[in-house]
């Protein structure tokens, strides 16, 4: 959409299992026998079915958006399988994704809009029609805004991951006219995205089928994300023909398939990325002929770690990894490269120096020429789509962002904490008066839980949009209840990368309760704010004023000009869709689209299956390792007689302020007093002390933060998160596991199971994500588990605002 200014496996679908949806807490699986083969997926009937369809749609269970063919009978899903048809899932659906009917059919769903009638917090509530929900919206807005004289920022808004997302971020920043917007990405990968995009252009995709050696520090994907690509690289590693090197304080199921495991202090991955830059700069082992070709003040950056010191000796005394194996690290991966990747990462909300981590990570990748190459880190290729355009009004009275001087760049996308902590430290040059959350559960997903309530404790009006009564829920005025993703039609999107293709998710049944997609949601907002608010900026806006006597009357400025907050969303979702796709490659693409789920071009010539379970999507010469621009149009090094290390070094032109891979963004520290160059900072690390413990925390790939924490599949494999800590402090302290043990930081305290382990440093501690749900109307997620943003201390770092949430020092004791 674009805006115009002015424990039990679930099987795949070849499996004679079906899973059962029912209303209850859990979901039965029940063998069935073999019976007629229906459909083309070769999906069978059950005995009781006398009606059998299979529709196409998208997972929403995680950010990977696997592809799925749901398997509907009489009118109830009963099985989701996977897609072989998508180049990004590659007939996988994990167990997350087998657990949506889970999800669709869960007892605890929000099922109605609510209006709450208790205390804030207290989880009272009445069920409403949807236009008494949106008549209480108005009133209040109608009153803040005529107090604020249309300083629209006074309406804050936050959005979690999906792909409706842009949809409400359309509404609330384009039609309604906020600056206040705060991304789930500030709390998750803003420094990865930040750090790889001004220094090579953009973040690009690890290509970890092709690669031959990979560094791989603090992610977990054997267990946090489980997708093809994970499991191509295992395949490949431990002599296999891939080497990959784990970087974590824990010994983690992807360190266990790993050749090599270096466990590291907590926060210190600036100077180990630094040594081993020293290293293949002293020894001259870097890529000459690409460095010289296309990396900016690479002579500059050289100087910068030869005089700072930055040997392998330097950062052993810091991170505790022998100088003796950063050499062989820095060796290894040079010798492999092109085909070397210093894994980018995701959530890299860590420390407070991350922005320079991933900048050096990018540079050291670069250096072995292994970027925009195969086997290295890619950018591949997007399908285009056709436009959805929305005329966006311009507000005058609207004031720019909150929080815009609480770190060096504070994008669109905000600083969750920083902007949190600007509206209930007073320091906000306005208040902030109204809160809409879309997709996400702040009170469980942002460092300092208790913040995060005392903030939405001032607001006026809170309005939650979502599909589960979250703690997030529990505190709003308004409840607006979305539908499942597998009630509704979202967006089309498209997949870039080497294999680029665009997917559909379909509707697949129609809602249970009395909810709606997000399009309607913000259909229906839209037409009962547009007027009244209106209204609020014919009063105090003047420019609005001038432009009405100009232009011949109000009517005419209040259609052209985007005041009407429904006309980009009065169309279905179906309709746009359609337009999108049909307007770029004709109605026969819109076809296979709807009919297969997915579409690229020549799909019916390339797809083959080439075994069990191995699909080819796009033939070898067809794929899109390499696409920027450089010296020759056209890129041979698919001949398998074509030397990959001379085709890496290529002259490129990159997506950066002087077309090359920038070593130093001298800019960014004039302006913004941003190192231009990674730089160690001793004052931004602080050794754990004697006795205690830096806490650290992650996800797993069984549940997704705590979208998942209430779903019966998913809790039958891993039903509470534990406390790793290391067995002999364990010993020490007299701790046996599952005993109770207290977690207090200096902003909170928790209680959980430990699970002692001599898979975790001595001075480190962790659990999982996504667990301690406070919220009663979660049957089987209330106060399961513990919440680890209870203790995280809301610290962030200072370029971008993203959140540092492995700087957190605690104590443990045995309850």
């Amino acid at each position: 959409m674009k805006t115009e200014i002015s424990r039990r496996r679930f099987l795949q679908g070849s499996a004679a299992f079906t899973v059962v949806a029912v209303s209850g807490a859990a979901t039965a699986l029940i063998e069935k026998k073999k019976h007629d083969e229906v459909a083309s997926f070769g999906l069978r009937k059950t005995q009781w079915s006398d009606k059998l369809e299979e529709v196409p749609t998208l997972c929403e269970m995680c950010v990977n958006k696997c592809a799925a063919i749901a398997r509907v009978e009489d009118g109830v899903i009963t099985k989701l399988n996977p897609n072989p048809l998508f180049p990004k899932s590659r007939n996988m659906l994990c167990a997350r994704g087998n657990a949506g009917i889970q999800a669709l059919e869960d007892p605890d769903r929000l099922k109605y809009p609510l209006i709450r009638v208790g205390k804030r917090g207290e989880g009272k509530f009445k069920r409403v029609t949807w236009d008494e929900a949106y008549e209480y919206i108005k009133d209040k807005m109608v009153k803040i805004l005529d107090e604020e004289k249309d300083n629209r920022s006074t309406i804050g808004f936050c959005a979690g991951e999906g792909m409706a997302e842009h949809t409400y971020v359309s509404f609330m920043k384009d039609k309604i006219g906020s600056s206040n917007f705060v991304n789930h990405s500030t709390i998750c990968l803003t420094t990865t995205i930040a750090g790889y995009s001004l220094t090579l252009g953009g973040y690009g995709q690890a290509d970890l089928e092709n690669a031959e050696y990979v560094i791989m520090a603090g992610a977990n994907r054997a267990e946090a994300i489980v997708t093809p690509d994970t499991m191509d690289m295992f395949k490949r590693t431990k002599g296999r023909g891939a080497k990959l090197v784990v970087i974590d304080p824990r010994f983690t199921n992807t360190a266990s398939h790993a050749d090599k495991w270096l466990p590291i202090e907590v926060g210190t991955d600036l100077a180990f990325v630094l040594a081993l830059t020293h290293v293949a700069i002293s020894e001259e082992l870097y890529n000459k002929r690409f460095t010289q070709e296309n990396m900016s003040d690479f002579e500059d950056y050289k100087k910068h770690i030869l005089d700072k010191g930055y040997t392998p000796e330097w950062a052993e005394k810091i991170t505790g990894i022998k100088a003796k194996e950063i050499r062989e690290v820095a060796r290894d991966f040079m010798a492999h490269a092109p085909r070397s990747i210093y894994y980018q990462g995701r959530r890299t909300a860590w420390s407070f120096q991350d922005f320079q981590v991933r900048r050096a990570q990018a540079i050291f990748t670069a250096m072995g020429g292994g970027i925009d190459q195969k086997g290295g880190i890619i950018f591949g290729k997007k399908l285009p789509l056709g436009k959805h355009e929305i005329s966006s009004p311009t507000y005058f009275n609207a004031q720019g962002r909150i929080e815009k001087n609480k770190a060096a760049v504070i994008g669109t996308s905000g600083s969750w904490i920083a902007w949190r902590n600007t509206i209930i430290d007073g320091t906000a040059p306005y208040p902030v008066r109204a809160f809409f959350a879309y997709k996400q559960n702040p009170m469980l997903s942002v460092p300092n839980t208790t913040k995060t309530r005392q903030m939405l404790e001032t607001m006026d009006l809170v309005v939650v949009i979502d599909t589960m009564p979250s703690d997030t829920v529990m505190m709003a005025d308004v409840v607006l209840p979305e539908s499942h993703y597998l009630e509704r039609e979202d967006p089309v999107k498209t997949f870039g990368g080497s294999e680029p293709s665009i997917a559909l998710r379909k509707k697949v049944v129609d809602a249970k309760y009395d909810t709606k997609p997000v399009i309607e949601i913000m259909r229906g907002l839209g037409e009962k704010l547009s007027k009244p608010l209106f209204e609020i900026s014919k009063k105090y806006d003047e420019e609005l004023q001038e432009l009405i006597e100009d232009e011949g009357g109000e009517e005419a400025v209040y259609k052209q000009e985007g005041y009407d907050l429904a006309d980009g969303f009065r169309h279905s979702q179906e309709t746009i869709n359609h337009h999108m796709v049909a307007s770029v490659y004709g109605e026969e693409t819109w076809k296979t689209l709807r009919e297969k789920g997915i579409f690229y071009p020549d799909m019916d010539k390339y797809f083959k299956q080439k075994s069990v379970n191995n699909y080819q999507y796009y033939p070898e010469h067809k794929k899109s390792y390499s696409v920027i621009k450089g010296d020759l149009e056209v890129e041979p090094y698919h001949d398998t007689c074509v030397d990959t290390k001379e085709m890496s070094v290529l002259k490129k032109e990159f997506r950066t302020a002087t077309s090359k891979i920038a070593c130093a963004l001298y800019n960014l520290e004039k302006k913004k007093g941003v190192d231009a160059m990674p730089t160690w900072r001793d004052e931004l690390y602080t050794p754990t002390p004697q006795g205690r413990f830096r806490f650290i925390t992650g996800r797993h790939g069984q549940f997704t933060q705590s979208g998942t924490a209430n779903n019966a599949l998913l809790l039958d494999l891993m039903g509470d998160n534990y406390l790793w800590l290391n067995k002999r402090v364990a010993q020490e302290r007299g701790i046996k596991f599952g005993d109770k043990v207290e977690v207090k930081s200096s902003i909170g305290a928790i209680q959980i199971k430990a699970y002692p382990t001599e898979k975790i440093g001595p001075n480190v501690v962790f659990f999982i994500h996504g667990f301690g749900a406070e919220s009663s109307e979660l049957t089987l997620a209330h106060h399961r588990g513990a919440n680890d943003n209870m203790i995280i201390e809301d610290h962030y770092e200072k370029s971008f605002g993203s959140a540092a949430m492995h700087e957190t020092i605690v104590d443990i004791r045995r309850v």
